[in-house]
């Protein structure tokens, strides 16, 4: 953006009607590869273009070299000019730059001339050893497979592809060959076992790596015993035995086969059969009507046992008591009885169905649901609840105890964010909140007493508003599972808004009295600063400045509508009234790898109602505020006090975010044997990772390694954390955690919160006191590191040192131009002078010539620019750039704002031998 358009150049595009503007390319070169010894094609289409040149390496391509086309567009009458160039691998080979090779096209019109972006050349090729061929194993049947591959060093990288007997695996559920190039079988499968080949490719050739073999053996285990068999003797002492297999499984490919004894023998008695034999005789029974007496036995003298034979004769014996002269005279009596008795039955018979039929209407009058006396005592029969969603039982009286017997489960190895979100998933929830929209159906006889329809007494909550989060910034617990409603309980003690908050962390803060002299104002540790320049507070005037770093959530900063992650902390100065008489310097630290395709890198400011504004793109150009963005850091020139931070909204796959990655270690306090690697993923910035160091002290961890820096990638692919290496004879690994995982939305909107997965070993013996593992943090289809971890487990030292005492500067001493030289130089460049040397050219030499519209407005641009310059070089601590940037401009502007005062106070310090140099040439030269 520039300030304005002169008469002469808007006159001019006038003139030109619509071929009076910039060229706009079509076609740019794109980067390409020399494979072998074939030249490549670089190829421009600009419109409108009166002339295309290619420019290599900071040189123009000689016009001979260039092919070019030019015809007009038929819709706009606009000429389109398309140039192309050759590049041999000779060019390529004999430049010897800092950088790869490069071109760019530069197309002219009638307005001026625009360039295109810049294109690489360079050499494919594929060394043809691997780095480390894969090799054979011998693995029990549901053990872990790793085959290691690394492919030849090669341009551009070689991909990895895995054979099976000449044939391509793929991944699935149990296969993975995503893992920095190894292939990982998670539970092996006989089907596992054969031939495995690494194939690396690139553009230019394939290569194979060694065959690995791998064996699946199984070995053998006994299957369950049979019964025991009879005894071999029909009676007396004798012998059973009983048998086992070893097919379960059968030992297979060279596996082990069974220990112990196939066959169990045990001596048996086997009892002898007894006959049976006839008791003694009963009483003879009085005389029946039919004139008999009766008698009877049993044959329990033995009974008959295991097969013995029954008695033999009758077991009922039967005599005439009348000696043969029995008569039937009294066939009337025995009538009159049979009658009697049936009558009897009868009316028994109609007196119970009475009873039954009062018993009932009198249990009718009381209600059915009244059965017991426990009605009459008021208790309550089971209660039936029916929620209209997931939550916690309402509690409708004291007297009903919460269910706490539910048992908790938990599958595969969780990640917690951190310490305090692994605190809040472990405690009990309260089990007092009432829900949203839960309703609690009761039936009970005392409610039936009492009137209450046989439907039930319904309850209704009121219902809570959802707590909203921003985009991809929803807690994940895809990786916990908690049973029955325990579960219920513990989301919506998370999720609603009247849950107990998370507790929050104290401010950074430091703070200093600063008054027209200026000063700095630090927070170590941190990458955040504030610079108040000299003169921007009134003469006797003092205030107590403050800086203040946000530790508490910051998902408000972010927009819903908007792909936004947090790229720095969240950052306050103030106070609110503070009086400035120009801009200060705040230095922020992000965390984004910068490119203008793929971010939108955006600074915020809190308003006065807590809600959050854009104040401007660091790709725009503003009069209200300047930010000069750098690799590590965003320098800012600010002129109201308040809360800022920088958001980024990613453009595309491509954009960025730089982690920080560090593995600490501590002895487990619940084992004596145990070993605990703690690996931290952060963003990139000096604060994220002062607040691992803080959590790692109070622990007793130390850092195993030094931290290194992982490019992760906007693609949504996770991130993967493996453990590989470990001795297997001197450690062990909790099972099935060797292997663990980040989500792409918890790691991409972590906003600087730590995330962190714990690794647990335990020796086999005391002895065992060096550990030595490596651990891989790697995104899928992206990059990987490798954390080598080498440490004495019984070694005592401290943990992570770090400063934490917060540092003011006052005065002179928080500057690195001195006062008398800073006030000469704002004295010659403020003032535009023929030759056009002035605080334009100062801020093009310093490199800071963005947004000169900023600078303009200021009542004096040279401070300004000086600050900025202050800002960028307070950790350096040396002036070679701004030595170099006056030699530049030349010995005349040098000569008017250097007089001998600063050639003597230069010779009183010996630290400024540079400046010191160039200000004494250039004082005898004029």
């Amino acid at each position: 953006m520039s300030c304005s358009l002169s008469p002469g150049s808007r006159s001019d595009a006038l003139q030109h009607g619509t071929s009076g503007t910039l060229p706009h390319f079509l076609q740019e070169p794109d980067d390409a590869y020399i494979v072998k010894s074939n030249p490549i094609k670089l190829k421009c289409r600009a419109r409108p273009a009166l002339q295309i040149f290619f420019k290599c390496n900071g040189e123009w391509v000689h016009q001979s070299q260039h092919q070019s086309q030019e015809h007009t567009d038929e819709g706009t009458g606009l000429k389109i000019r398309e140039v192309m160039i050759n590049v041999s691998r000779q060019q390529v080979e004999d430049f010897h730059g800092p950088e790869d090779y490069w071109c760019l096209c530069v197309a002219w019109s009638h307005l001026g001339t625009s360039k295109s972006r810049k294109a690489t050349v360079r050499i494919a090729y594929l060394r043809k050893n691997f780095e480390q061929d894969p090799q054979g194993r011998e693995v029990p049947i549901k053990g872990m497979i790793v085959l290691h591959c690394r492919p030849p060093e090669g341009v551009p990288v070689a991909e990895v592809e895995w054979l099976k007997n000449e044939e391509p695996v793929g991944s699935d559920g149990n296969i993975d060959t995503r893992a920095d190039h190894n292939l990982i079988i998670q539970e092996a499968r006989l089907s596992d076992s054969g031939n495995y080949t690494c194939l690396a490719s690139n553009i230019v050739a394939k290569r194979r790596s060694l065959t690995a073999t791998v064996v699946i053996f199984v070995n053998g285990g006994w299957s369950l015993w049979t019964d025991w068999s009879a005894c071999n003797v029909p009676c007396g002492r004798g012998v059973q035995k009983r048998s086992r297999t070893c097919t379960n499984p059968a030992p297979l490919n060279g596996g082990a086969f069974c220990e112990g004894m196939s066959v169990q023998k045990s001596t048996c008695n086997a009892l002898c059969p007894v006959d049976g034999g006839w008791a003694e005789w009963t009483e003879w029974t009085v005389c029946s009507g039919e004139c008999e007496r009766q008698r009877n036995r049993e044959c329990t003298a033995p009974e008959p046992k295991r097969g013995g034979r029954l008695c033999d004769g009758a077991a009922l014996g039967t005599y005439n008591c009348t000696g043969g002269l029995c008569t039937h005279s009294l066939e009337g009596s025995s009538d009159v009885a049979l009658y009697s008795g049936l009558a009897a039955g009868v009316v028994t018979v109609v007196v119970l169905i009475v009873a039954v039929t009062l018993y009932r209407r009198n249990q009718s009058e009381y209600g059915v649901d009244v059965i017991d006396s426990s009605a009459l005592t008021g208790g309550f029969q089971s209660f039936s609840f029916k929620t209209a969603r997931q939550g916690n039982p309402l509690l409708i009286s004291s007297s009903l105890q919460p269910d706490l017997t539910v048992s908790r489960t938990y599958t595969s190895p969780i990640c917690f964010q951190d310490s305090m979100d692994k605190e809040l998933i472990s405690q009990e929830p309260s089990l007092f909140d009432p829900l949203p929209d839960l309703k609690v159906k009761v039936h009970s006889s005392f409610m039936v007493s009492l009137g209450v329809s046989e439907r039930g007494a319904e309850y209704h909550t009121q219902k809570a508003h959802p707590q909203t989060f921003p985009r991809g910034l929803a807690p994940d617990y895809s990786g916990v599972r908690v049973e029955g409603t325990l579960r219920e309980r513990r989301e919506k003690s998370l999720l609603a808004p009247h849950a107990p908050p998370m507790p929050s962390r104290p401010p950074l803060r430091t703070s200093g009295v600063l008054g027209h002299a200026g000063g700095r104002l630090v927070v170590p540790n941190t990458g955040v600063s504030l610079l108040v320049p000299h003169g921007g507070i009134a003469e006797d005037t003092t205030w107590e400045m403050y800086m203040v770093i946000n530790q508490e959530d910051s998902s408000s900063t972010l927009s819903e509508e908007s792909q936004e992650v947090l790229l720095s902390p969240e950052v306050t100065y103030g106070p609110p009234g503070l009086d400035l008489s120009c801009p200060v310097a705040m230095t922020i630290a992000h965390c984004a790898e910068f490119a203008t395709d793929n971010w939108n890198i955006r600074l915020k400011r809190q308003t006065q109602d807590d809600k959050w504004e854009e104040v401007m793109s660091v790709e725009e150009e503003s009069t209200s505020c300047y930010c000069l963005l750098e690799a590590q850091c965003c320098h800012l020139l600010l002129e109201s006090p308040g809360r800022y931070a920088l958001v980024g909204e990613p453009l595309s796959q491509e954009a960025v975010k730089r982690l920080r990655l560090a593995v600490f270690g501590s002895a487990d306090n619940t084992n004596p044997l145990g070993y605990s690697l703690r690996v931290y993923c952060v963003d990139n910035t000096p604060y994220a990772f002062q607040e691992v160091a803080s959590v790692e002290r109070v622990r007793g961890g130390r850092l195993l390694e030094e931290p290194k820096t992982l490019l992760f990638r906007g693609n949504s692919f996770s991130l993967q954390l493996s453990i590989q290496d470990i001795p297997q004879f001197l450690w062990s690994i909790k099972p099935f955690t060797t292997c663990q995982e980040f989500s792409f939305s918890q790691v991409w909107a972590s906003n600087q919160r730590p995330l962190q997965c714990a690794f647990s070993l335990e020796r086999y013996s005391p002895a065992s006191s060096q550990l030595s593992c490596k651990i891989s943090v790697r995104q899928v289809k992206g990059q990987e590191q490798i954390l080598q971890v080498y440490t004495s487990v019984v070694e005592v030292r401290g943990g992570v040192c770090s400063n934490c005492t917060t540092t003011s500067l006052t005065g002179s001493r928080a500057f690195k131009i001195p006062l008398s030289i800073r006030q000469r130089i704002c004295a010659t460049f403020d003032t535009a002078n023929a030759k056009g040397k002035d605080w334009q050219l100062l801020a093009q030499k310093l490199h800071i010539d963005r947004n000169l519209c900023y600078f303009a407005r200021q009542e004096s641009p040279s401070a300004v620019i000086l600050s900025l310059w202050e800002a960028q070089h307070q950790d350096t601590g040396d002036l070679d750039s701004l030595a170099s940037a006056l030699e530049e401009i030349g010995k005349n502007c040098i000569g008017e704002c250097i007089q001998c005062g600063m050639l003597v106070w230069i010779l009183e310090r010996s630290q400024y031998v540079i400046l010191l140099k160039v200000t004494v040439k250039l004082l005898v030269t004029h």
